[in-house]
């Protein structure tokens, strides 16, 4: 080959002066290249580069129907463009060179077709045709492509066939389509071109022919058509219809066994080849018609690899291998008995690759290996050619060798071992080929990755930094990073063979800047590493057990690197993916959660939730399971009887998802079923029997109950009854003892015994009693069958013996012990003795010993209550204490507290003092009254305390005296500070001898801060209790600077902040209405403490100007703009010209005059005679008046109202102006004018007698306080109130 291959391209990455100490040596591979052709990477920068040729469409195979059908072409590539020849059954063929064919070339193809009009002169052409394409590296071969010529299957002429048969028998319709190289389609129909209909009983064989199982009378037809369609010609014959005639049976139909009709025999043999479709059939015949089954002999039938087809009758396998081969058998089976039909399948192979040889760039020097593998059945042979020449037909090279696998290798090779090498696989079912391109050439190295990538993985991920380089001879990589040792030490560290640097288990030490190098040249690249934080779940989804028709939530968070964008979070059920659900809302996402609602059976599953990032993500499962209340146990029974116990066994129930914690076991006494049933015994859940304690003389029914987390079941079914014998009592009541209220009575009482605890029957209790002095040993007895028992006559607050005794009639109980018990009490006799009274101080006291016989107290003796009376302060005279009211305290004392420390008196303060005892009946009488008196104490706080600063360095503080002096009142102290952060200012003293003194000014204090005061009252006793309060210096008074002001139509409202500590002082506003000449206007003082002001009685759309004026000085200006539409000027216009105005009111007089004739007619009107009220009609309004309407005065609609009648044909019935549209008191121009002239109708009602009553639930807006005019009306009313 010649030397032209050595190519100079240029080079691609970034220069490196010098190669670093830490080198990791890498043997770069081009991408990965096909297996057809040589692959040069599209970003390899290189001019003009020859490629060797490659076909990219092979000639196909081809069965000539006709003329049209011969064509063969083919197409490849290369540079320089590859030249096209064919060769014909292994000889060189020239298509052009035939007369009878015409060939067609252009860049990268080659195609030939007939000229010829007739089938007959194409029967020298069928054939194996290779077509091959060269250039100056080489020769493609395309695989063989196979001619055939066939005739086109023609309409056949038939005669009409007509077929009879009995009802129940079996028949075949055959089709006999035309033979035909062509697999043809049948499609049975009829006249109509309707399908027949198909069914078990009635199939289609695979050789067309229409099959019935058993005939029917229904079968019977003229128009049993087989169409017969070829799809290669587009054809479809229509055969000759078959007339099939069904005569009915005349007696009971038969039933037949099932009998094979297609295939025959017991056994058929099938061979297929690999990767073909197979069908094996088996159509049968009985009655009733059959059902089908298929079966694997030597295995399992594959449900995915085979399908059942014509209504079970075929098994089809789509794309066989060598694993389907095998026995398998049809069965069919109706009542009357069974069929059966072996396929032994065998499956062989045409060749096909196993390992195909790559096309690849070598540099001289280098060794090449072409592995070629391929499988089949029987197995394929192995051969060679370069460029389309065998190996045989070519000298030996001692570099070229065969190995027994039949791969080929080629040591040290040049240019001149560029060629395309064919490796062919062959046996008896055909021949496979394989181009390889073997391209001796040297190409610069280049680095195809793009210089300063940054590659972001998380934590654990597989790191694959890129450093794709290509050339020939392959470019060597070394990689290195900041890192002080090398990269190879470290195991996660593996280098790739396309130039890559693969890290696994990445953590963010491996963080940085890599460097990529081509060794022996001055290129290199860097990549950048960055690993976040991976993926976290947090918070995994529990697993949850729900009750049915519940609600379920999972929730899923997680912890996400924050340079990543918010996750998704995806969940599964049974790994499915869930969508939210928007008909019935099952499935609801809320942020993190997923909720379930109205869970059922269908729900449980196992719930993956997937957060997921662009970079990883992290998953966390978790199982939905329904539960709910268990089962309730059954099968109770009793078993291991005994003295008092039984055994109870049972057999739980299902639990449902919910393991049973517990079971309890109750029971019911027969004799007392109201008690209900009572728990007895609790379990735990994994027993299924308990021991039961039982008490005598009782008949048991026992239930069971089981209880889960989710609840208690039902109880199950009662056992049978049980019954247990009578004993004597066990035990005798508790709590014997006394509970005598009433003097000279003895009440024994004690806790009712269980009636369980009776043990048998006539129970009752034995009462015993006797005195415990005086009486000796004997007892007194009685019976009682309830507490308690009472014994009258037997003396105030005795001691007595009592026990009591349970009996029934099986015997009595253990002996009990004895209690004392004591009759009634009563109140005590005596008081007692005078106590002395001890001051401890101004409010303390003790009082004691408190002395007493304690024959007198007729009862345990409870204590002592103290009774003490504050009768008034010493400070007072005699009369003022007399005003002063009493205050009375009780205290009590314990059984056996002699000595009470009383406190919280009053100092300097009268008391007297009286002692009773007391038992549980009440008090005894009181004992002597003793006097006594509190000495002084300190005084409480004055009253109140005011700050007041007339200036910014004074304070004057107000106080009053306190309200409990305590004593003699002989002064004040203030004290006095500056509040700062740290607390720590000095106290300054005020001392105040005098108590009258109320007021006191301090001077020359920090105008700039605050002050906290404490006043306390003095007497001999020292100093009392502070009043507290802060405050600071009032300065000068300054007039507002931060107004907001808010437009309205007619008024601005102003707001503002007074400024604290600032005295309060006056300002007011000076506004001006622009541009209408108006004068400025004042406002009415402002306090520069109210905070707010509204500016009234403005013009709607108008611009003012408003001066803050403060000491007579303007401190601020401010314009404003009030909204609403401004008032218009009058433009000039006739309506004030002086002839309109006379012209008007002359109109106005004669009005006027017209309605006071009216007013004159209405009222003789009301005088008229009887004639003319018989003669004219009654109005309906002209009626008598009413009682309630009767006085001195009427309303003025009373006096306007009156409607004329057909007595009063004047005026008013030809002038408008009397109308009852003119006369209407809703507001007439005509009346309002003449009521507002009339000042004597308003005058009559001056008097506040004479006004009527009416009047006086009038609105303020009549006639006597006319309404205001607004402004939106330009000054002219547009409404009267009239007096109604």
């Amino acid at each position: 080959m010649p030397h032209t291959q050595r190519q100079q391209v240029g080079s691609r990455g970034r220069c490196s002066p010098h190669l670093p100490r830490l080198l990791l040596l890498l043997f770069s591979f081009a991408a990965q290249p096909s297996r057809a052709a040589i692959h040069i990477p599209p970003n390899y920068h290189i001019s003009d580069l020859k490629r060797p040729p490659m076909i990219t469409t092979q000639p196909g195979s081809v069965t000539v129907f006709s003329v049209e059908d011969l064509v063969m072409s083919c197409e490849a590539t290369g540079n320089p463009p590859p030249i096209f020849r064919w060769t014909k059954d292994g000889e060189e063929f020239d298509p052009g060179a035939d007369p009878e064919l015409k060939m067609t070339e252009r860049a990268g193809s080659s195609a030939f077709y007939t000229l010829s009009n007739t089938m007959d002169t194409l029967k020298q052409y069928p054939g194996k045709y290779v077509c091959y394409a060269s250039n100056e590296l080489g020769t493609a071969v395309s695989n063989e492509a196979i001619l055939e010529i066939d005739a086109p299957p023609t309409q056949q002429k038939e005669k009409r066939v007509n077929v009879k048969a009995e009802e129940g028998t079996s028949i075949v319709l055959k089709c006999n389509p035309p033979q035909s190289s062509m697999e043809p389609i049948i499609h049975w129909m009829d006249w109509r071109l309707h399908h027949i209909q198909l069914s078990e009983r009635v199939v289609v064989g695979k050789d067309g022919n229409l099959y019935f199982a058993h005939l029917t009378t229904r079968d019977s037809r003229e128009d049993y058509t087989c169409n017969v369609q070829y799809l290669a010609t587009r054809t479809i014959l229509a055969k000759e219809p078959i007339t099939l005639a069904v005569n009915p049976s005349n007696s009971v139909l038969r039933n037949r066994r099932p009998l094979m009709m297609r295939p025959t025999g017991a056994q058929s043999m099938y061979h297929a080849l690999r990767g073909q479709t197979l069908e094996l059939e088996c159509i049968v015949q009985g009655l009733p018609t059959p059902k089908v089954t298929w079966v694997r002999k030597d295995g399992e039938l594959s449900e995915t690899r085979t399908v059942k087809e014509m209504f079970d009758r075929r098994l089809r396998f789509s794309n066989i291998s060598e694993s389907d081969a095998g026995e398998y058998q049809c069965t069919a089976e109706n009542p009357q008995g069974k069929a059966a039909h072996t396929y032994i399948v065998t499956v062989e192979a045409a060749p096909y690759w196993t390992k195909e040889p790559v096309s690849q760039l070598y540099a001289p020097g280098e060794t090449v290996r072409l592995d070629c593998q391929a499988d089949g059945i029987p197995s394929p042979v192995i051969s060679w050619t370069i460029n389309g020449i065998p190996l045989s037909e070519i000298d030996k090279d001692p570099r070229r060798s065969l190995t027994t696998g039949g791969s080929l290798i080629l040591k040290d090779v040049n240019f001149g071992d560029t060629a395309i090498y064919q490796c062919r696989a062959s046996n008896k079912h055909g021949t496979i080929l394989t181009n390889t391109n073997i391209y001796v050439i040297e190409l610069a190295p280049q680095i195809l990755t793009d210089d300063g990538n940054t590659y972001t993985f998380t934590e654990g991920q597989k790191a694959l930094l890129e450093c794709d380089t290509f050339g020939s001879p392959k470019p060597k990589v070394i990689w290195e990073s900041g890192s002080t040792s090398p990269i190879l030490e470290d195991p996660r560290v593996n280098p790739l063979a396309n130039g890559g640097l693969e890290i696994t288990n990445v953590t963010h030490d491996d963080q940085g800047i890599y460097n990529c190098f081509v060794q022996s040249s001055n290129l290199s690249i860097s990549a950048v590493l960055e690993v976040l934080n991976r993926t976290v779940i947090i918070t995994p989804p529990q697993a949850l057990k729900v009750q049915p028709g519940n609600t379920a939530i999972f929730t899923c968070e997680a912890l996400v690197d924050q340079k990543l964008e918010p996750p998704l979070i995806q969940w599964r059920k049974n790994e499915q993916k869930l969508f939210q659900s928007h008909s019935d809302e099952k499935y609801t996402f809320e942020g993190s959660d997923l909720i379930i609602a109205n869970v059922g059976p269908d729900d449980e599953a196992v719930y993956t939730c997937q957060v997921i990032t662009k970079l990883d993500m992290a998953k966390a499962s978790s199982t939905l399971t329904l539960c709910d209340r268990p089962d309730p146990p059954g099968a109770l029974q009793i078993t291991d009887a005994k003295h008092r116990a039984v055994t109870l066994s049972w057999t739980p129930g299902d639990d449902h998802n919910s393991p049973v914690l517990e079971f309890v076991v109750e029971f019911e006494d027969q004799r007392a079923k109201e008690r209900g049933w009572e728990e007895l015994k609790r379990v735990s859940g994994n027993k299924k029997h308990a021991s039961l304690p039982l008490w005598p003389y009782m008949s048991y029914r026992f239930r069971v109950i089981a209880i889960n987390d989710v609840g208690k079941s039902n109880p199950s079914k009662p056992s049978e009854i049980h019954n247990t014998v009578a004993e004597a009592p066990d035990n005798n009541p508790e709590d014997v003892r006394s509970e005598s209220a009433d003097p000279g009575t003895l009440l024994i009482s004690w806790e009712e015994m269980d009636r369980r605890n009776f043990n048998g029957p006539d129970f009752k209790y034995r009462v015993l009693w006797r005195r415990v002095v005086g009486s000796g040993p004997t007892w007194h007895t009685n019976y009682t069958t309830t507490p308690p028992f009472v014994v009258n006559d037997v003396g105030n607050f005795s001691a007595f013996e009592i026990k009591v005794h349970a009996v029934n009639d099986e015997g009595e109980g253990p002996e009990p012990d004895p209690v004392i018990g004591y009759s009634g009490e009563d109140v005590p006799l005596e008081a007692p003795l005078n106590p002395p009274v001890d001051l401890l101080n101004s409010t303390t006291i003790i009082v004691g010993p408190i002395k007493i016989d304690k024959s007198t107290v007729r009862g345990h003796l409870l204590g002592f209550k103290i009774y003490l009376t504050r009768i008034g302060s010493q400070g007072h005279h005699r009369g003022r204490r007399a005003r002063e009211p009493e205050i009375t305290m009780v205290v009590e004392t314990g059984a056996n507290e002699e000595k009470k420390v009383i406190s919280d008196l009053r100092p300097y303060s009268h008391y007297s003092l009286v002692v009773t005892a007391f038992n549980s009946k009440g008090e005894g009488p009181p004992s002597e009254t003793v006097p006594f008196e509190t000495p002084e104490g300190v005084p409480g706080p004055p009253t109140s305390l005011i700050l007041d600063s007339p200036s910014d360095t004074e304070m004057t503080l107000h106080w009053t005296s306190p309200s409990h002096p305590n004593g003699v009142l002989t002064g004040y102290l203030l004290q006095y500070q500056q509040i700062v952060e740290s607390d720590d200012s000095p106290m300054q003293v005020e001392k105040i001898d005098d108590p009258t003194v109320t007021h006191l000014t301090l001077k020359g204090l920090d105008r700039h801060s605050h002050y906290r005061f404490y006043l306390r009252g003095h007497t001999n006793a020292g100093d009392g209790e502070p009043i507290m309060r802060e405050g600071a210096t009032t300065l000068d008074g300054e007039p507002p600077d931060n107004f907001n002001l808010t437009e309205g139509e007619t008024s601005v409202n102003l707001s503002w902040v007074a400024k604290k500590r600032h005295r309060n002082v006056s300002f007011q506003i000076k506004y001006l209405r622009k541009n209408d000449g108006t004068k400025w206007k004042m406002s009415e003082k402002l306090n520069s403490t109210q905070g707010f002001y509204q500016l009234q009685d403005l013009t709607p759309g108008s611009h003012y100007r408003l001066h803050f004026i403060y000491n007579n000085k303007t401190f601020r200006e401010v314009d404003i703009h009030t909204k609403g539409t401004a008032v218009k000027e009058m433009q000039q216009s006739f309506a004030t010209q002086g002839w309109f105005i006379g012209l008007v009111s002359a109109i106005v007089l004669l009005l006027l005059i017209l309605l006071i004739l009216c007013f004159i007619k209405r009222s003789k009107g009301g005088k008229y005679s009887v004639k003319d009220k018989e003669e004219g009609p009654m109005d309906s309004e002209a009626r008598p008046m009413k009682d309630e309407t009767f006085g001195e005065y009427r309303s003025l609609e009373s006096d306007l109202e009156e409607k004329h009648t057909a007595s009063q044909p004047s005026l008013c019935e030809e002038s408008k102006l009397c109308s009852e549209d003119n006369l209407d008191f809703n507001g007439s121009s005509a009346i309002t004018t003449e009521l507002n002239l009339d000042e004597s109708l308003g005058s009559q009602f001056s008097r506040p007698g004479d006004v009527p009553e009416t009047l006086h639930s009038l609105p303020d807006n009549t006639l006597l306080n006319p309404t205001t005019v607004s402004p939106a009306t330009n000054g002219m009313p547009n409404s009267v109130t009239i007096l109604d």
